[in-house]
């Protein structure tokens, strides 16, 4: 079925904006060459006509591109090495307990996303949504603050992935290998959609693959089955929840943990974005959302744990020697080390390697088409929304590719603490995203009910309701409150400095700012409920299939309906 995006009302745009035109885009594609379609011809950058107007992204993205992302697409250095630092700060007990938390709370964010997303087909982001339910203000700084936080990232990546390679000691400096990676980045955006789509297909598969394989051998090592020559030659059990202990630091451990778990979450907002770019989003997406049960169950918790089983808290390994992410400090490298199994630091090393060019894949592509969203309605440049004949958005890409030359900065002794501070720019980006997302959801119940809707016409509804969402939220706030109390009062000292808060939470006034002038720009606020418009752009349903569908589930026992609500 084609499909017309018309661009929501009460969103901040003006009535004389352009909405976009959604062609069926199979015959789009059969109608180009293999070369254009696929960003390799010269023609493929002439902007793409469908008469008047212009087809918003191409839509090759399948659903098993879609539920790839959703399981694995923000599994990154974050959790292959920031894990290391937590388990120093706070103990096995303290990673496991922050990690479930955020677990939970990602997991409300994500079903409340995809409610959303469900019913209503925006290209370009999950920032509308807060235009749209909360505040055309406040949706144009989400909008510029997740541009900017991805942005960021990328030349973060860039250099982290420089500097990964060096665990080799190959000698090549590290601009060198900044510019391949960067080159490599390019090269994927140059295949548009399906670039970004295949190569988070086979990074997700092999980072998944990779955390399979160190949970199994993991539990051997814990019941005693590794290598005699190795630290794990005898049963291990769960000695170092006792020496050196499952807790450290206290409070202050916990806080701290509380908020590298929130960031090693990044990211699992992009689904959202990705689902915009599939053929049926109503079909992919749900399927997509239920993943994250597993990713979180599976991956972070479980894999978590064994490492809180393996590595003492106390290794001094554990707190790297430089700057930026030292994947020596990776636990799971150290795991492969004591355990005496040959290759299998470099094997780790691998996917770290491949995790972190991943995110810095993903940073090209949400922010650019976040970018492009923001174009749409008004709130930055209208050249941002040319779409080339193969889907992609060239001119929101090769902004946020730009910003990929910071990385050289890093080469210069006081590189870091520059990029610190940059990074201070859009440091709680990502739980202001996270959010909105959930105050959006619940704000549009309100509507959806006010204007009298029931619930039985959300075709796909997040599992945990309105409450999930309020949780979210609440989990959201205390982690702000954690970030607040370990800027002031950190590890290891009773008062911190002004440059340790103002890198914490300089991303704060930055989005206040961003605010503001989205208010002075299209002088809307606040909206009230019964000025939110629930009916313009939604999605076209086929309710006979709906409804068959929910009958048929009606019939099953409790534990299948569950499982089919999760997986």
């Amino acid at each position: 079925m084609d499909e017309k995006q018309v661009l929501p009302a009460n969103t901040g745009v003006d009535s004389a904006s352009p909405t976009t035109t959604v062609v069926n885009d199979a015959e789009w594609r059969e109608k180009e060459s293999f070369l254009v379609r696929n960003g390799l011809a010269p023609s493929s950058f002439l902007r793409r006509p469908v008469g008047d107007k212009h087809v918003a992204f191409d839509k090759s993205m399948k659903t098993r591109h879609l539920h790839m992302i959703a399981i694995g697409g923000s599994i990154g250095a974050g959790f292959f090495v920031g894990s290391g630092g937590a388990l120093s700060k706070g103990g096995p007990g303290f990673v496991l307990i922050d990690f479930m938390i955020m677990g939970i709370m990602i997991f409300n964010v994500v079903y409340a996303l995809g409610e959303l997303a469900v019913m209503y087909p925006v290209s370009g982001g999950f920032y509308t949504y807060s235009a749209r339910f909360i505040d055309p203000s406040w949706g144009f700084a989400m909008g510029w603050n997740y541009v900017f936080q991805w942005a960021i990232v990328l030349p973060l990546e860039l250099t982290v992935a420089g500097l990964t390679v060096n665990y080799w000691e190959s000698g090549v400096n590290v601009a060198v290998w900044i510019t391949v990676f960067w080159l490599f980045i390019i090269g994927i955006n140059i295949f548009g959609t399906l670039g970004y789509a295949e190569e988070e297909f086979w990074s997700s598969c092999l980072k998944l693959g990779a955390t399979i394989v160190f949970m199994i051998i993991a539990l051997v090592l814990v019941l005693g089955g590794g290598p005699k020559s190795g630290l794990y030659g005898e049963y291990w059990g769960a000695r170092l929840w006792y020496d050196p202990g499952a807790f450290r630091n206290g409070f202050k451990g916990f806080c701290t943990i509380f908020v590298t778990a929130a960031f090693s979450f990044s990211g699992a907002e992009l689904v959202g974005l990705a689902a915009a770019e599939t053929k049926n989003p109503l079909k992919s997406l749900p399927g997509a959302i239920k993943q994250i049960f597993w990713r979180i169950t599976l991956f972070y918790i479980l894999g978590l744990f064994f490492v809180g089983l393996l590595v003492r808290s106390d290794d001094e390994r554990l707190l790297g020697n430089g700057d930026y992410i030292d994947v020596h400090a990776s636990p799971f490298v150290i795991v492969g080390k004591d355990a005496g199994l040959v290759g299998f630091d470099s094997f780790m090393n691998v996917v770290i390697l491949v995790s972190v060019i991943s995110i810095g894949v993903s940073g090209v592509y949400g922010g650019s088409r976040t970018l492009v969203a923001l174009g749409e309605q008004g709130y930055a440049p209208k050249f941002f929304t040319y779409i080339d004949r193969s889907g992609r958005p060239l001119f929101a890409v090769l902004f946020v590719l730009i910003f990929g030359a910071l990385a050289y900065v890093n080469l210069n002794a006081q590189g870091p603490v520059v990029f610190n501070w940059l990074l201070a720019l859009s440091g709680l980006a990502a739980l202001f995203t996270w959010g909105s997302i959930c105050l959006a959801h619940i704000r549009f119940r309100k509507a959806w009910a006010y204007h009298g809707h029931t619930v039985d016409e959300i075709p796909f509804k997040a599992l945990g309701g309105v409450a999930g969402s309020w949780l979210g939220l609440a989990i959201i706030f205390m982690v702000l409150c954690a970030q607040f109390y370990t800027a002031i009062s950190p590890i290891g000292s009773n008062v911190g400095t002004a440059e340790d808060f103002f890198i914490s939470y300089l991303a704060l006034p930055v989005v206040i700012l961003f605010w503001v002038i989205g208010y002075l720009w299209k002088g809307k606020a606040w909206l009230r409920t019964a000025s939110m418009d629930v009916d313009t752009g939604r999605r076209e349903l086929d309710w006979d299939l709906i409804n068959a569908e929910r009958a048929e589930m009606a019939t099953w026992p409790a534990w299948k309906r569950f499982y089919h609500k999760v997986a």
